[in-house]
């Protein structure tokens, strides 16, 4: 627990944020599209729990494991973002079942810490392109739902993406109080 809080504190935060396609903006929303590259990922999901729970106990865990709680008890330090798989519902929610994940850190990309958690996986996830919106503040559900239906509208109807789920991604720690980033994803279909 102490290397989670550690690292959160005091250690670098490796940034992920993907290779810029093209820029864009629609009746005063930005977005982009950008490249992720692939590699080794930490994840771990929660099911049966409104959203903003279930992703607050999934971070947890994910912090706990890249703090020390894994075999090799590596206090890894932090990557950003932390990505959270959300699933749409019917009711312009979220439905009550989360998967998040973590790009693991550069200097353990090969040989990666095993989880002494089993409800942490590691998975080797292919590059993906994305397109993205970008906001402030400690984000919650209605945030990211409502910046999911901004970037629906500047997308239209002509361009292909992921419809059954996107990425609700967060890139600061919770200490930070002002000049947060927060991000929504549409995974471009290929």
């Amino acid at each position: 627990m102490f290397g989670m809080i550690k690292n959160s504190l005091f250690g670098g935060v490796e940034n992920n944020e993907g290779k810029l396609v093209s820029k864009g903006e629609k009746d005063g929303v930005a977005f982009e599209e950008r490249e992720y590259e692939g590699g080794k990922f930490v994840s771990t999901e929660v099911s049966g729990k409104p959203f903003d729970e279930a992703s607050k106990e999934a971070v947890l865990r994910l912090l706990k494991y890249v703090g020390g709680s894994n075999q090799k008890y590596a206090g890894m330090g932090m990557t950003s973002p932390v990505v959270i798989t959300s699933y749409p519902a019917e009711n312009e929610t979220l439905q009550p079942n989360v998967k998040v994940l973590l790009r693991i850190p550069s200097q353990y990309q090969a040989d990666p810490p095993v989880p002494t958690d089993d409800t942490i996986h590691i998975e080797d996830r292919e590059s993906v392109t994305f397109y993205s919106t970008q906001f402030g503040g400690y984000a919650k559900e209605a945030d990211y739902v409502s910046h999911a239906a901004k970037l629906r509208s500047c997308l239209g109807p002509d361009i292909s993406y992921h419809t059954d789920h996107y990425m609700c991604c967060g890139y600061d720690p919770p200490m930070k109080p002002y000049g947060r980033r927060n991000e929504v994803w549409f995974i471009k279909n290929n």
